[in-house]
């Protein structure tokens, strides 16, 4: 029977087959972490995936909070920070570098003038993700915006260190490093 004689005559099409092959990435990520491996870095060592991945995918799926690195969306919470962040920044062209990185500054302007140094912190830290997203997306002038605007900000945190110090922070840099510190 011919596929228009089969709808005219009200029968079903017939069912169609799932290819047999391999499950899909997301598929081993979810099915690993179900069986028990609740450990991203293995999930991620087993099916060849990035962390990054294996985070978003179960993070998506609802099975695992709290990972965050330089690819998770900033639409997922990390703190109560987040949330003057999300959706809102971007590095598609200079101008919503520019945007961005306004965004950024009047929060961390805030952050500052209330002594909250936990949101100065995430600020900083959401300029150091848009750069390195920027740069490693091939977007040199884009991550320049950012680069800049995180470079006057450790410049004036140098000054600050040095006023409080009474040193000059650039003379003790040109000396050298020094001994390494070892960590417990």
């Amino acid at each position: 029977m011919s596929s228009k004689a089969r709808k005219s005559a009200g029968a079903a099409p017939p069912p169609q087959r799932r290819s047999a092959g391999k499950p899909s990435k997301k598929d081993q990520i979810v099915s690993l972490f179900l069986s028990g491996m609740g450990e991203i870095e293995d999930i991620a060592v087993i099916t060849g995936a990035r962390p990054s991945y294996v985070g978003t995918v179960l993070q998506e799926a609802g099975l695992h909070q709290g990972y965050f690195d330089l690819y998770t969306s900033t639409a997922v919470p990390q703190n109560i920070y987040s949330k003057f962040f999300a959706g809102k920044l971007g590095f598609k062209d200079v101008e919503t570098a520019g945007e961005s990185v306004s965004l950024i500054d009047r929060l961390y302007r805030q952050f500052e003038f209330a002594g909250d140094r936990a949101g100065q912190h995430h600020a900083l830290a959401m300029a150091l993700t848009m750069f390195d997203r920027a740069r490693w997306t091939g977007k040199g002038r884009e991550a320049g915006v950012f680069l800049n605007w995180l470079t006057a900000r450790l410049g004036e945190a140098a000054l600050d260190l040095e006023e409080a110090s009474g040193e000059n922070l650039d003379e003790e840099a040109d000396a050298g490093a020094g001994e390494p510190e070892t960590l417990p």
